[in-house]
């Protein structure tokens, strides 16, 4: 079974989020990306957390991504 995706740029990035207090800490930990049939996603991890962090996937803000680098 093969998953084209529909760009070769991830439209999400994942994050592994923590608390420390009342400070949340958010990790990327992969991206992911639309299939081209608009049916489903594949996505790729760069780590697991292994600490209870709640996973969240957050759509990419282009102008944030541009000032980051």
């Amino acid at each position: 079974m093969t998953n084209q995706t529909a760009s070769s740029r991830p439209t999400h990035r994942i994050y592994a989020v923590t608390k420390n207090g009342s400070k949340k800490i958010w990790r990327s930990i992969g991206a992911l990306w639309p299939h081209s049939d608009g049916k489903g996603f594949s996505h790729k991890l760069d780590c697991l957390p292994l600490n209870g962090a709640e996973i969240v996937i957050r759509e990419i803000d282009a102008e944030a991504e541009e000032g980051a680098r």
